[in-house]
């Protein structure tokens, strides 16, 4: 089961005169992960490494170390969490002693698994768009059982009865659809926008 993440930690240790510093930042897409990294772009440091995943989608970068010494560890703390949807920079400001790529990838992967240890993870819930339509008599009904399974809708009334458009959990598509083919006495059903 894939966990997320919902605010940005930060955390920062020595490693033998280097200064690391990690940042966890819960991302959505990849125009957000560009973004991000352009917020966070610190022209100080020595190396800025980072690594990604949203969904089944990863990157990582070294950032000039040695290669699979930096982004690989900070992506296998990402997926060692069970977390997605979330971007790990480790900034570092080299301090004068060489840590080897054994000493690279623990402090990298470690500085990366204690801000990840910060992070408060919560279950990522994927949610699709769906819509129905309905008459006014039959919309206090299905209004109800949007109230009380907590569905995200907007109603738009037309001249024939009400249109509802709803973000729901996968889960909650075959109640929510049964109720409709119930209230509506089979004439309605819920649709999915991407079933055109």
């Amino acid at each position: 089961m894939p966990f997320t993440i919902l605010k940005t930690v930060a955390y920062e240790e020595d490693v033998k005169k280097s200064r690391f510093q990690a940042f966890a930042i819960p991302v959505e897409t990849e125009e957000d992960v560009k973004m991000v990294l352009d917020d966070y772009k610190d022209i100080s440091t020595t190396h800025q490494c980072w690594a990604w995943k949203i969904g089944h989608n990863v990157r990582f970068n070294d950032d000039g170390e040695p290669s699979g010494t930096a982004g690989r560890p900070i992506l296998a703390t990402i997926e060692g969490n069970e977390l997605t949807n979330v971007l790990v920079l480790v900034n570092r400001w080299y301090g004068g002693i060489k840590l080897g790529t054994g000493g690279l990838v623990r402090a990298y992967g470690g500085t990366a698994g204690k801000a990840l240890l910060l992070v408060e993870k919560v279950e990522l819930i994927e949610k699709v768009d769906v819509f129905f339509d309905c008459n006014f008599s039959e919309w206090p009904i299905l209004q109800y059982e949007l109230v009380q399974q907590d569905i995200t809708f907007t109603e738009e009334y037309t001249a024939d009865g009400v249109s509802i458009t709803a973000k729901i959990q996968i889960h909650q598509k075959d109640t929510l659809a049964q109720k409709i083919q119930d209230v509506t006495r089979g004439r309605e059903e819920l649709k999915g926008l991407d079933d055109d």
